[in-house]
């Protein structure tokens, strides 16, 4: 079962555009091309796992699920740091 959902793993790091890829990548970078399609396959598992006990259909997040992600913690962060140092924030986004 191992070989069969890390042979999954790699086929999902070379889709384009997929949460899985972008995953793989990211974990990639760091620890290596086996340890991120092990990683990915444990995600897949989780995935599969999810979707039959819920009786409900995968929702793609999408690639820039993870960078989202980090910036939204990112500025709470940032905003809490400054307001535990006595200064009040506020926050508008510039259109670029």
């Amino acid at each position: 079962m191992r070989s069969a959902l890390v042979e999954a793993a790699r086929a999902a790091s070379r889709s384009k555009d997929t949460y899985l890829s972008s995953q793989y990548h990211r974990i990639a970078a760091r620890r290596g091309s086996n340890r991120a399609a092990v990683a990915v396959a444990h995600s897949i598992l989780t995935i599969v796992y999810h979707i039959l006990k819920r009786k409900q259909p995968y929702i793609e997040l999408g690639p820039n699920y993870y960078e989202e992600k980090r910036r939204n913690m990112v500025i709470r962060q940032s905003l809490k740091k400054l307001e535990s140092l006595g200064l009040k924030v506020t926050v508008e986004t510039v259109a670029s």
